[in-house]
């Protein structure tokens, strides 16, 4: 104990309050300070170039990541595309994006490092598939020329089915299509497209499936690389066809489907390819067929000709003109049936509109605005006539009413004398001495006590 403690003192450590900014701004200062150049691997993850040349993307080992941006300076020097699922080396300085309090790499230089861990994948699940032979020519089933019914294995919501829906109703409108719903990206999306696959399968109700997703990154069409999904199509009864990604994307179900399509529109005309081929060959066997007739029409009637059988063809000439004149005569009593129902129906419309505008509601309002403005109009005069009226009978029965009133009688000096029961008194037998009476005069009241009475 210091002697100052001793005569009483105390100490208390001073406590130093830092702000968020300042503590953030002094890590990073002190940490851009201990690794300016660093060299960092790793596999990218949600790549995202910016529209303002820079590149944002994650670098992922294990269960550790870290951010990296790369600014446009260095990023217009990279000899090769970035994309997801690259294992790169990276070099550049550790920094603290202040704004969010992420440690970040700002990364100066980047190069590949290999195929990436996803592409190693699938590599070597290519080569198992292949050496059980699931990607052989011979084992693959072919694609039904007419399809009646077409099962999809998609998500209902993406824009892959949309395209396949549009190429149908232009092309093959005739054609069911069935949806199976089902995830196509994420953890969940192989095994939801392989269900997909075994319920058609299992139901029978299709002639050949069709499994679509649009376009993604390496780790979106991850789930169409899995080997459980590759075994399920190459097990299929049914012919499958993959419609994955775009042209440039290959998964393992395009090598062990029967048949790869570049886009989802692309598997529909694929499908349907058949039924236009047809098309055009009966179209064409229906021009040949025309052509042989007209030809061989020819022929026949050269030789008629020249047999000199001319009363047969005379007759027979006849009887084509004959039909021809009836033919002309129905087609001019039908014209005639025609402008006679048109006339008919035209008089019956002309009818019904003249009744339309006979009940025009327009017009009933209009009369009954007018009939409003004149009942309006004669009110006032309706009730003073009335008020009139009223108030001479009223006099009249005031007048007879003042005639027949006993006040009248009280004015001449006769009174109205009431018993103790407020009844009025006519018989002395109704009082008896001392009882209190009430007399109503023409002028007030005055109280009375009876003292003697006689009959």
């Amino acid at each position: 104990m210091s002697s100052l403690e001793q005569l009483g003192f105390s100490f208390q450590p001073q406590r130093r309050v830092w702000t968020v900014r300042d503590l953030v701004s002094n890590v990073r200062t002190g940490l851009e300070r201990e690794y300016t150049d660093v060299w960092i691997g790793g596999e990218i993850s949600n790549y995202r170039p910016a529209d303002s040349g820079h590149l944002y993307f994650t670098l992922k080992d294990g269960d550790a990541q870290l951010k990296v941006v790369m600014f446009r300076t260095q990023a217009r020097l990279l000899r090769f595309r970035p994309a997801n699922g690259m294992e790169i080396l990276a070099r550049g300085r550790i920094t603290i994006y202040e704004s969010r309090g992420e440690l970040q790499l700002m990364a100066e230089y980047l190069e590949p490092k290999g195929a990436g861990a996803l592409q190693i994948a699938f590599e070597q699940l290519k080569a198992k598939l292949a050496a059980e032979g699931l990607f052989e020519t011979a084992r693959k089933r072919a694609i039904p020329k007419l399809p009646r019914a077409i099962g999809v294995v998609t998500s209902p919501r993406g824009a892959a089915i949309y395209d396949m829906l549009n190429v149908l109703r232009r092309r093959h409108a005739s054609a069911r299509l069935l949806i199976y719903p089902a995830q196509v990206q994420g953890d969940a999306a192989a095994s939801e497209v392989s269900a997909g696959i075994r319920y058609f399968n299992k139901t029978q109700k299709v002639d050949v499936i069709v499994i679509a997703r649009g376009g993604g990154s390496v780790e979106d069409l991850a789930a169409f690389n899995n080997e459980g999904l590759a075994r399920t199509i190459a097990a299929s009864d049914l012919p499958v066809i993959s419609a994955v990604g775009h042209e440039t994307d290959f998964t393992i179900a395009d090598f062990v489907a029967d048949l790869r399509a570049p886009t989802p529109s692309a598997a529909a005309e694929l499908v349907i390819s058949a039924r236009q081929q047809l098309e055009q060959q009966i179209a064409a066997l229906h021009l040949r067929l025309e052509h042989g007739m007209r030809y061989g029409l020819m022929v026949l009637r050269r030789k008629f000709q020249d047999s000199g059988q001319q009363r047969a063809q005379t007759r027979m000439t006849d009887a084509i003109h004959r039909r021809q004149q009836r033919l002309d005569e129905l087609s001019a009593r039908l014209l005639g049936s025609e402008n006679f129902l048109l006339q008919n129906y035209r008089r019956r419309l002309e009818l019904a509109a003249v009744r339309v505008r006979h009940h025009d509601l327009r017009r009933i309002f209009q009369g009954m605005r007018r009939d409003l403005q004149t009942s309006s109009s004669q009110l006032p005069r309706a009730m003073q006539s009335t008020l009139f009226v009223r108030r001479a009978r009223w006099q009249q029965l005031h007048g007879r009413l003042e005639a027949l009133s006993p006040l009248n009688i009280l004015e001449r000096g006769y009174a109205v004398v009431f018993g103790p029961e407020n009844k009025p008194v006519t018989d002395s037998e109704q009082v008896a001495v001392g009882d209190d009476l009430r007399i109503r005069l023409a002028k007030g009241r005055v109280g009375a006590r009876v003292v003697s009475r006689e009959k």
